[in-house]
């Protein structure tokens, strides 16, 4: 079955008034449709995903493509996070164990058997391996970008955008001038923003993670024309490698600006 006949058939709760309602419900009139599928919502990428979605959102208007995303999690879980990353909850949908991940044959994560412990502590474990490269390519190169820097990314802070929520006292974005300049991702700027996602969720894990089970599952990005056909794919490998490219994971959407596509994967 492909991804669009899967999705299409999808029922599920979205975020906004609590209801069971068909994913792809409102996306008939739009000639794009971006479906994505998260890991946890209380997950790096889920959180950094939505981020760079609504730092773009100008140029990703309904009448040219209708975003929706599915997240492992709770409505609570949903909640918070659309009150968190500005994410719309009428787009949000959530399901409790990764079933349309299954659906998808998306990557559930590096799953070593480990007897005599639960399926919440083994998937910490294969968490904390992942986090460390086990079964998760390209996560420690990922890392380090965010401390490096990138000059093939766009500036990800303003100078005058004040940081708070991180360890450490809030300071204004033109910090990172000190750290390379401007125009580009400076050294620590993807770090600290990675940072500050990281405190709010374990600020609110049992709201954001409200069953562990689930912490290894990656996600995976469908981009359909108005007829269903699948036009872009890209399923995650790994932690930290929601795009194909991270530098600028919204890169593929490039075309909505010129009205045309061709389709990279």
């Amino acid at each position: 079955m492909n991804p669009y006949t899967i999705l299409k058939q999808t029922e599920l709760q979205r975020v906004s008034d609590g209801m069971n309602r068909p994913l792809l419900e409102n996306c008939e009139t739009a000639p794009h449709i971006l479906i994505l599928v998260w890991p946890q919502l209380g997950d790096f990428d889920s959180l950094e995903y939505a981020w760079w979605l609504q730092r773009e959102a100008k140029k990703l208007p309904d009448e040219k493509v209708a975003i929706r995303a599915v997240g492992i999690g709770s409505r609570a879980s949903g909640t918070r996070f659309c009150e968190y990353t500005g994410f719309p909850p009428q787009n949000l949908f959530v399901e409790p164990n990764a079933e349309l991940h299954h659906q998808l044959n998306l990557y559930s994560g590096l799953n070593l058997p480990v007897p005599g412990l639960s399926e919440s502590r083994k998937a910490w474990l294969n968490l904390m391996l992942m986090c460390a490269g086990f079964g998760s390519p390209g996560t420690l190169r990922e890392v380090f970008r965010g401390y490096r820097g990138d000059r093939q990314a766009p500036q990800l802070i303003g100078d005058d955008e004040i940081i708070q929520g991180t360890p450490l006292p809030a300071f204004e974005g033109s910090f990172f001038r000190l750290a390379g300049g401007s125009g580009f991702q400076r050294p620590f700027e993807l770090a600290t923003l990675r940072l500050r996602n990281m405190v709010e969720v374990l600020s609110n894990w049992r709201t954001y993670v409200p069953n562990s089970a689930y912490l290894t599952q990656r996600g995976g990005t469908f981009l359909f024309d108005s007829t269903g056909q699948l036009l872009y794919e890209h399923r995650d490998q790994g932690i930290l490698g929601f795009a194909a490219n991270m530098s600028q994971p919204l890169s593929f959407l490039s075309f909505l600006e010129t009205d045309s596509f061709t389709s990279t994967n």
